[in-house]
């Protein structure tokens, strides 16, 4: 192959802020250079994924020692309210992905802690705003058909999560403030001794003390905020020197711009999230909906775990093209997406391939009935497509994120998701009778369609012109944060007693 063909599409119209790629060695070469970064920020970014989700499913372990109701109280809650605002605050806490990533690939390190903090304004305004959900979570659940002893206890143990809640809107954005300058390994620490502290007080209240759901709920709410507090003290302790200069009023500056940003983020992030949940409930119309519901949450389950794998690439990710576009590098951001793209696809042929070779045994860990094993063995095929197409899709998503497109992805989640994968599932599964294979085959139609259109805006993106647009955003948006500092000292000088702390 000569020269650098294979890599002109990709490079054109770019900087020279990398290497042109001339030879096939050299591009290995470079492609080892650049996954040596993404696993750096990936592999810690998995491990804190898993640990925080494991949270939620510690809890639910431990619940199953409780009475069945009392654990489906537990698990209701934990995925349909927790899960509603799990997913509203971690896309609105995305913002700063792009945000944060671009001011310190700009050097504009300053930056990081005052949009740290105006997220953590509108994070908690949404936190305020959520909680008619959980003070009105028993006649939600009733609405949705939720049997009425489970929705009147999930409903009580919804208010006991309500510390939870506001911990979400303190940790999101501390996790892509730290994200952004590649301090991943704290965030791994922190959630690790999270999750040991949490197995052991679930151990301590729910089975020696038999608190029950009060048990549970300190447990849960407890952790969370430890999370929140390691966090925070790594933060202030000056392990982030330069981001975080204290306190400022900055931060109630330009909210308009930042919350209109943040609310993309959400949507972006929801209608990919309720996707898979409102699968489950489509299952549910079925003729034998006890035996589809029961496969399409094995191979939900199963698919969320993956997820917490490219959870972390799509952090590496959002972090390489931030930093690098606020860096004014092109170039090096389309090399990035390039590499990561291919590793992600690998990694997703693999997971692809075991599925195929356990597609008779991968669903009896989960299932003692023949009927449900046998419902997931026919999914195997279409299912190890979705593993195939979910390790790629989140990869587009954290380059969307890093260079600020959340609202024309948001736009293209609608249509992928809603106009043809949801009403093509249900035309399949219900009205030509192809069951849960059908339903399923409609949701990997709306992926795929998503996975194409997104790597059809990546690779056609003149990059040049996003890290251009980059720097006009850190201009404009660090306008009313002044010049970068070197320390705290300065910082309030320039500030002229502005600051907090």
């Amino acid at each position: 192959m000569a020269g650098g063909d294979f890599l002109d599409p990709l490079l054109e119209n770019s900087e020279e802020d990398i290497e042109e790629i001339k030879s096939c060695s050299q591009f290995f070469k470079e492609s080892l250079k650049e996954n040596k970064k993404l696993w750096n920020i990936a592999l810690p970014a998995i491990f804190t994924s898993i640990a925080q989700y494991s949270l939620g499913a510690v809890t639910q372990v431990f619940a199953g020692q409780l009475t069945t109701l009392e654990l489906d109280a537990i698990s209701t809650e934990n995925m349909v309210i927790a899960g509603l605002a799990f997913g509203t605050m971690w896309g609105m806490g995305s913002a700063l992905e792009t945000l944060c990533g671009q001011a310190y690939g700009a050097k504009q390190v300053h930056m990081l802690g005052v949009y740290m903090q105006r997220s953590w304004v509108i994070l908690t305004l949404t936190a305020f705003a959520l909680l008619p959900i959980y003070f009105f979570a028993s006649p939600i659940l009733r609405f949705f058909g939720q049997d009425e002893e489970i929705a009147a206890l999930a409903g009580k143990f919804s208010l006991y999560m309500i510390p939870q809640l506001f911990a979400y809107a303190i940790n999101f954005p501390m996790q892509k403030f730290l994200q952004a300058q590649s301090k991943v390994m704290a965030m791994a620490w922190v959630s690790g001794v999270a999750l040991v502290f949490h197995i052991f007080l679930c151990w301590l209240l729910i089975l020696q003390f038999k608190l029950g759901l009060v048990g549970a709920a300190i447990a849960l709410n407890l952790s969370w905020w430890i999370v929140d507090l390691g966090q925070f003290l790594y933060i202030v302790m000056g392990y982030c020197h330069g981001a975080w200069t204290g306190f400022s009023w900055g931060a109630f500056r330009d909210l308009g711009a930042f919350a209109r940003l943040s609310i993309a983020s959400a949507i972006m992030l929801c209608l990919e999230f309720w996707y898979y949940m409102l699968l489950v409930v489509l299952a549910g119309t079925l003729k034998d909906a006890q035996v589809a519901v029961a496969a399409m949450s094995i191979c939900t389950n199963l698919n969320g775990w993956e997820l917490m794998i490219f959870i972390g690439f799509n952090a590496a990710i959002s972090v390489r093209i931030s930093n690098e576009l606020g860096a004014g590098r092109p170039r090096a951001a389309k090399f990035s997406i390039l590499v990561v793209v291919l590793t992600a696809a690998l990694i997703g042929v693999a997971f692809q391939t075991t599925i195929l070779i356990l597609r008779n045994v991968y669903a009896l860990p989960f299932t003692n009935s023949p009927e449900v094993a046998g419902a997931v063995s026919h999914l195997a095929l279409i299912f190890s497509f979705t593993l195939l197409l979910n390790s790629v899709q989140p990869v587009l998503t954290g380059v969307a994120v890093g260079a600020g497109w959340q609202w024309l992805i948001a736009y293209v989640n609608l249509g992928c998701y809603y106009i043809v994968g949801l009403p093509l599932g249900f035309f399949l599964g219900a009205n030509l009778d192809l069951g849960v294979e059908g339903i399923w085959a409609g949701m990997i139609s709306g992926v795929g369609l998503q996975t194409v259109i997104l790597t059809g805006i990546t690779f056609g993106t003149n990059w040049k012109k996003e890290a251009e647009a980059a720097t006009s955003r850190i201009k404009e948006w660090g306008g009313s944060v002044g010049p970068q500092v070197e320390n705290t000292k300065d910082f309030k000088s320039y500030n002229n007693g502005a600051v907090l702390a």
